[in-house]
């Protein structure tokens, strides 16, 4: 429940900016042996149990949402519930043929929906390819983010309709995108913040760093958001990183906030707060929230082969989604009318992503050859005749 702070001693802001503060500061020790220090501790506002949690640690963060009515918590809440659904039915598809690939958000929903609830209009996104939930909190319909993994096209929005960027499928890169665009932001005097969001495996990229490097030397207005969800596909996070992952902001004279993941209200209350530091002038945020893969890397992907079902279980006792029921019911804030209408707009939803789906015509096989070379190229024309008659290979005889 403590706010974990690796700004520098002097924090690079524009003039006439406050200091923020990141609460709570300790100093955990990393030794270089065999022996592991404990983990450093999270913000937290709401226990696994549904509690909420108001005390010293979390002071610096709980007005970001001590005003927030029973009516917003039931929209988390629902954005939370919704998302969930449209990612099994998209992994559902996936397994039945009709999507390619599909990278699930499953155990991820409050990182990404406290997050993406804490964005202003005109704050820009830069996602990966999982961030379903901050596409849901931006407006962009559900079924557009499966056309790139039907194969029917490259992406399926207008990014500046919805100030949320195209999926990235290279790993970390969007994260110099993001530094980029709000360098941009910044010379052109606008107030609004930029977001990055990458996963644990990411932060082991150059262009993390090179991210990092640029928006602390710029003062960039930008929030690194990091959902560190434990393996990045096989490898796990004590594999990449000598030091918790949100301390590595330190090295780059920015804050680092580690956060529970599987908490709406601490992910809202934090982001909240990190965005208004860049909308301040006061630079960069890292914010490492701590949450849980519980599904697969991919749909292409087996998790029982690196790790055990007692890691699993604990996170699931964690379940975001059941830790904010717990509380709306023990707050009165919802009854079961709303729960019972809420899993009817949950099966609508999942009937009309299945419609659309099965709607879109089937991929172009051919379209990956016209578009690796502007004025064509003798060895992809061969390739293209070898991948034509391999597919004719398939036809019925006398056809």
């Amino acid at each position: 429940m403590t706010v974990e702070s690796t700004a520098a001693r002097t924090p690079r802001r524009s003039a006439g900016s406050k200091a923020g503060t990141t609460g709570t500061q300790r100093t955990t020790r990393k030794t270089t042996g065999a022996k592991k220090s404990a983990e450093p501790a999270l913000v937290q506002l709401l226990t696994p149990e549904g509690k909420r949690v108001k005390n010293a640690d979390s002071a610096a963060f709980d007005p970001y949402v001590s005003g927030i009515t029973a009516e917003e918590l039931r929209g988390l809440y629902r954005d939370m519930v919704l998302t969930r659904r449209f990612d099994a039915e998209a992994t559902s598809l996936q397994r039945q043929g009709e999507l390619g690939l599909w990278a699930s958000l499953l155990g991820q929903e409050a990182a990404q929906i406290g997050s993406g609830r804490a964005l202003r209009d005109d704050d820009y996104v830069f996602p990966t390819y999982r961030e379903h939930g901050v596409a849901w909190c931006r407006g962009v319909d559900p079924t557009n983010l499966l056309g790139m993994f039907r194969g029917v096209n490259n992406g399926g929005w207008d990014p500046n309709g919805n100030n949320f960027h195209l999926y990235t499928i290279v790993i970390g890169s969007q994260t110099l995108h993001a530094t980029g665009y709000a360098m941009g932001v910044a010379k052109d005097g606008a107030d609004s913040a930029v977001i990055a969001y990458f996963g644990d495996g990411a932060s082991s990229q150059g262009d993390v760093a090179e991210a990092f490097t640029f928006s602390a030397v710029y003062n960039a207005p930008v929030v690194f958001f990091c959902q560190n969800n434990q393996w990045a596909i096989s490898e796990p996070t004590e594999k990449q990183s000598r030091v918790p992952l949100y301390q590595r902001a330190q090295g780059f004279g920015f804050p680092g906030v580690r956060v529970d993941g599987n908490d709406v209200l601490a992910c809202l209350a934090v982001t909240k707060w990190a965005l208004e530091r860049a909308r301040g002038g006061e630079g960069p945020t890292l914010i490492e929230a701590f949450t849980y893969r519980m599904g697969a890397h991919t749909t292409s992907d087996d998790p029982t082969r690196y790790r055990g079902d007692e890691e699993r279980l604990a996170w699931e006792a964690k379940d975001p989604i059941l830790r904010l029921r717990r509380y709306l019911e023990a707050s009165d804030h919802a009854d079961e009318r709303f729960f019972a209408e809420l899993e009817d707009e949950s099966e609508a939803l999942g009937r009309r992503v299945r419609e659309a789906v099965r709607a879109m015509p089937d991929p172009d096989r051919f379209a990956i050859f016209e578009n690796a070379y502007a004025d064509g190229h003798a060895l992809v024309d061969e390739e293209r005749a070898q991948f034509a008659a391999y597919q004719a290979s398939f036809a019925d005889e006398g056809v």
